[in-house]
């Protein structure tokens, strides 16, 4: 009997639901099966299984497992692990192709695959396809079972980064990994680097016991503002649920968002590719535009996923890549994936030149903003509502209007920002300008056009 899948698990970056709901065990199993057989029609030679650190892991990875094997495709099962140390292990097997199954970010009942086949990262159609392969019966018929390996990659990856990165002089640091699969790496791999490290939830625990493991909300951070405080260690670091964003918190309790630390990472690395261009998602700060080019870079503003901002780095050849989420994308130096381990790892190599690294973060430029907002839509609606306001909206004295992803209005002294989520059914918001009356002002010109097309709207600022 054919298998059915809920094609609502489908999203635009990645597969993601409720454990035993919408993402079933049958369902990973289907998926494995469809992607297994496209990988071999790619003459993939084997695929790389990881899962983080969730609950529902280990049963979904037997499943996904089995959904590859039954269809021919041979797999290295890495274990528990970071999602980017899934993707660190496609390229150091040489395989291209893998599969990490993490919740990431979401609440604990949920999980998900983060998907590469042929050295790209499955998005959009590539991802629906597979529910149409699956719902419409096109799955091979089971044969005799692929080979299974069981590989251990932890030093491989450690000595790949600590290879490459060298920190100045021994520092002082906290990390917070909210339970989260980092919590197995973090403090293993700076210590290796000759840091002294304080160490903050980092066993792994699937019920996140302590707060969620999302460095993007600063409620989450204040455990880690807390210790700055009250020890020697001189910068924080903290990471999602599945290590592959990170945060950043300064001695005196500042958070350095990820547009921010993209400045800091974008002038060292046009230290060494001058003339490099320097990619950054529409939420980011305009700061980063007139940073990147003061340095001698290319500033090139795009459309928010990381997926999509992988696919742009590997068709530009930019050697950095950064969005406003925490996932920062190193191709000089690396291999182009988000990885918020290797991340801190480089922060840290920049600021272990200087006697004060708070004082180095806090000096880069800064403008009164919102952070990110969102607008709660029926299903379907987040679309419609900004394909109408593309159409009829009028944002008198905006000096440009850019439209790669939403709407993202630019002023003489600030901009306002409205775009769909591709994951939920929300319309993400930022502002930025240079004063917060400006700031007032430009919320006030989306407030009069989102109301004239949805009166109802109920608007988060």
């Amino acid at each position: 009997m054919p298998v059915q899948v809920d094609e609502s698990i489908f999203k635009a970056y990645d597969i993601r639901g409720i454990v035993g709901r919408t993402l079933t065990a049958d369902a990973v199993r289907a998926v494995g099966m469809a992607l297994g057989a496209r990988g071999r029609t790619q003459g993939v030679p084997r695929f790389v299984i990881g899962r983080d650190g969730r609950l529902s892991g280990p049963e979904l990875s037997r499943a996904l497992i089995e959904g590859f094997t039954s269809v021919g495709m041979p797999v290295v099962d890495v274990g528990m692990v970071t999602t980017p140390m899934v993707y660190f292990g496609t390229y150091h097997l040489g395989t291209g192709s893998g599969v990490a199954i993490t919740g990431s970010h979401n609440p604990p009942d949920y999980n998900g695959l983060k998907m590469m086949l042929g050295g790209e990262t499955l998005h959009g159609e590539a991802i629906k396809s597979l529910a149409r392969d699956i719902n419409g019966g096109r799955l091979p018929a089971p044969g005799t079972p692929a080979e299974v390996t069981r590989l251990d990659i932890r030093n491989a990856y450690r000595d790949r980064v600590t290879g490459d990165v060298r920190v100045a002089r021994p520092m002082k640091i906290a990390v917070d990994c909210g339970n989260g699969v980092a919590g197995a790496y973090a403090a293993s791999l700076y210590r290796a680097m000759g840091c002294d490290v304080r160490e903050l939830f980092c066993e792994v625990d699937g019920n996140f016991p302590n707060h969620h493991p999302d460095p993007a909300d600063p409620h989450n951070l204040q455990d880690l503002i807390a210790c700055l405080q009250d020890t020697d260690a001189e910068i924080g670091l903290a990471f999602d649920g599945d290590g592959d964003r990170l945060g950043v918190v300064t001695k005196d309790g500042s958070i350095i968002y990820p547009d921010r630390q993209l400045m800091l990472f974008a002038q060292d690395v046009l230290s060494r590719v001058p003339g490099g261009q320097i990619i950054y998602d529409v939420k980011c700060s305009r700061n980063v535009a007139a940073w990147v080019r003061k340095a001698g870079g290319q500033p090139l503003m795009w459309r928010t996923g990381h997926s999509l901002v992988k696919a742009k780095l590997k068709e530009t050849g930019a050697p950095l890549a950064g969005e406003m989420s925490g996932h920062v994308f190193f191709a000089e130096r690396w291999y182009g994936f988000d990885d918020g381990l290797y991340a801190g790892a480089r922060l840290l190599e920049i600021l272990s030149r200087h006697a004060d690294p708070s004082a180095v973060l806090n000096a880069l430029p800064d403008s009164p903003s919102t952070p990110e907002l969102h607008l709660q839509c029926r299903e379907g609606e987040n679309f419609s509502l900004i394909e109408t306001l593309r159409s009829r909206a009028t944002f008198d004295g905006a000096t440009d209007v850019i439209r790669i992803d939403g709407l993202r209005v630019e002023y003489s002294d600030g901009f306002g920002l409205a775009r769909p989520s591709n994951t939920t059914p929300v319309v993400v918001m930022r502002f930025e300008a240079d004063s917060d009356a400006a700031l007032a002002r430009i919320q006030a010109d989306f407030r009069r056009e989102i109301l004239a097309v949805n009166p109802s709207a109920k608007l988060p600022f």
